[in-house]
């Protein structure tokens, strides 16, 4: 059938076998006024995007399933309401696709926590379909979650920053993170480095705590302060009350012993969780927070707003992830997502490319 009515899309078909992509023809919801249509031309992978296929965060996938939501490509249609793009922009899609935009959240720039937001992929629509990811030759999204991407952002470059940097970013905004603020990024992988990254840019003192010590000179050469390794004895204790936030982009935190992590903070300081782990966090008593009055949190990616000022400000700083490409086939599916899986020597994000070569050119 073929585009407009389907996507040509690497997908799973059975969690057992999640690394094992399937080349298939998956429908796409029924085009409205504003709705854009993007020929992809990119898309990162994300832990996001195996902790789905995995059945990491829940079995009860909807099958079969194409991921990915870091994804940019080429606008070739829009909507009759769609006023923020047009055909030929290169534009960007990260993990939500849709919300109600009429709720007290979305009116207040918090679509990312609208009780009817719809995810890049997985997620059902009214119509009876269901959204389906970047590992894909088109993608079809409400223009609200489309973004222009600024010229000098190369596309491999800029797309894992549409989940990845995003999610980062938009708590150290929330949390006020800047001059004069020491913000401890825990974890140096494919979050962690953006974490690094974005603190500097906003210019926060930025320091990376990680259990690997292998990864010290990469944090230094992003920009960290100081490399803290969390495998010493006693860590923790030359930084008591250092930290105004501590950024956890680790999917570990089952294994932490969280109270050393909150004698790190200051006073009514932050640990916020951006990295999601599939087993529960540890057993905490209340007076664990007591010594320093921290508060714990988590969030989910970001609004429009922020994704916007991200953007511009990795244009403005001239900020580049840390990328490896790979060209998007089944076998170039499979290699990125076990490779993230089993943390093989990932650097710090991969990007799925060539789609033209796969999918040929498309308008």
């Amino acid at each position: 059938m073929g585009y407009p009515e389907t996507t040509d899309a690497f997908a799973i078909t059975d969690i057992k076998k999640w690394s094992e992509f399937t080349r298939k023809e998956l429908p796409l919801k029924k085009f409205e006024e504003d709705d854009v249509d993007i020929a992809v031309d990119a898309c990162g992978v994300c832990a996001s995007d195996v902790h789905t296929i995995t059945g990491g965060w829940g079995e009860d996938i909807p099958l079969p399933l194409c991921v990915g939501h870091e994804i940019i490509g080429k606008v070739i249609k829009v909507g009759s309401k769609v006023k923020n793009l047009k055909v030929g922009d290169r534009a960007g899609v990260g993990a939500q696709v849709g919300a109600d935009l009429n709720c007290d959240n979305c009116k207040a720039d918090n679509e990312n926590y609208c009780p009817n937001q719809i995810d890049t992929y997985g997620a059902p629509y009214s119509d009876g379909t269901v959204s389906q990811g970047g590992y894909s030759s088109h993608v079809r999204v409400h223009n609200y979650f489309a973004f222009k991407i600024p010229d000098n952002l190369e596309t491999t470059i800029a797309a894992p920053m549409l989940c990845a940097g995003l999610t980062v970013f938009s708590p150290l905004k929330r949390l006020n993170a800047g001059k004069g603020k020491r913000v401890g990024v825990i974890g140096l992988g494919g979050l962690g480095h953006f974490g690094v990254i974005f603190a500097n840019a906003l210019g926060a003192e930025t320091y990376v705590l990680s259990h690997s010590p292998g990864k010290k000179d990469d944090a230094l050469k992003m920009g960290a302060k100081e490399f803290i390794c969390t495998n010493d004895k006693d860590w923790h204790s030359p930084y008591k009350y250092k930290f105004d936030i501590l950024l956890n982009c680790a999917d570990a935190t089952d294994k932490f012993n969280l109270p050393d992590y909150f004698s790190t903070l200051k006073p009514n300081g932050h640990f916020h969780m951006v990295g999601m782990p599939d087993k529960p966090l540890p057993t905490l008593m209340a007076q664990d927070f007591m010594p320093t009055g921290c508060y714990v949190g988590a969030s989910h990616i970001g609004n429009r707003p922020e994704m916007e000022e991200m953007l511009q400000l990795a244009s403005k700083q001239n900020i580049k992830s840390w990328v490896e490409t790979i060209d998007i086939s089944e076998k170039g599916c499979k290699e990125a997502v076990e490779r993230v899986y089993n943390n093989d020597n990932v650097r710090f994000r991969f990007t799925l490319t060539n789609f033209d070569k796969v999918f040929g050119k498309r308008a």
